[in-house]
């Protein structure tokens, strides 16, 4: 599988948006991830679509919207009319999770579904083939900056066994020092936001991650 990045922007100053954001895509991730949150499936409140729309004249680099919100559908149209090219949601969010996943493709989007870290990959099994990527949390969603839990990468390797070509993200915790054994554990693509904010240059710590990668591989 190919190694992607998709930084996150959730951890930026909010006055420094569109610069940081520049570094990003000038720095060569895969995906730009924004991480919308409504105050109710997570308590934190973070953006909407417009913001994603903002930033869509920056380059073609594909964006990823992660909505941690309740009724996910009610969003699916704004942020793929702000130019998402994948959507991903909850699988705790909705009992109609196969609909929704219709849904997205008749959009022409790709359809990602994400669990907790309390969530079995079972939540999973019935999606797969359906799926464009699934997204295991790496830590309770809701906040940057927090550790990566250890035991979600045994879902991840489940999930790889179940799914030898699906895109397998993990969005919490990574840095050089993690990304490594999330790599080993099967995922592929890596969300990424507080290490950046923290690294000498945004470019320079997303080949930090790259190189963890390769000395795995």
């Amino acid at each position: 599988m190919k190694l992607q990045l998709a930084p996150s922007i959730l951890s930026c100053d909010p006055s420094q948006f569109r610069p940081s954001v520049k570094q990003m895509l000038d720095g060569g991730c895969d995906w730009l991830h924004f991480d919308v949150m409504d105050g109710q499936f997570v308590p934190p409140i973070t953006f909407g679509a417009d913001l994603v729309k903002s930033l869509r004249d920056l380059d073609s680099t594909p964006f990823e919207a992660h909505l941690m919100t309740e009724t996910p559908e009610a969003h699916f149209a704004q942020f793929v009319e702000a130019g998402c090219q994948r959507v991903i949601f909850h699988v705790e969010a909705t009992p109609h999770a196969h609909r929704l996943c219709q849904m997205l493709h008749d959009m022409d989007v790709q359809a990602g579904v994400a669990i907790n870290p309390a969530t079995s990959v079972n939540a999973l099994e019935p999606l797969i083939g359906l799926i464009d990527m699934a997204l295991v949390m790496t830590v309770n969603p809701g906040w940057g900056g927090q550790s990566l839990i250890e035991s979600c990468l045994d879902k991840v390797r489940r999930l790889r066994e179940l799914a030898p070509a699906l895109d397998i993200e993990v969005d919490g915790g990574i840095d050089p020092n993690t990304v490594g054994r999330a790599w080993e554990a099967g995922a592929n693509v890596f969300v990424t936001g507080s290490f950046l904010m923290k690294a000498s240059s945004i470019a320079s710590g997303m080949e930090q991650l790259r190189s963890a990668c390769s000395s795995k591989s």
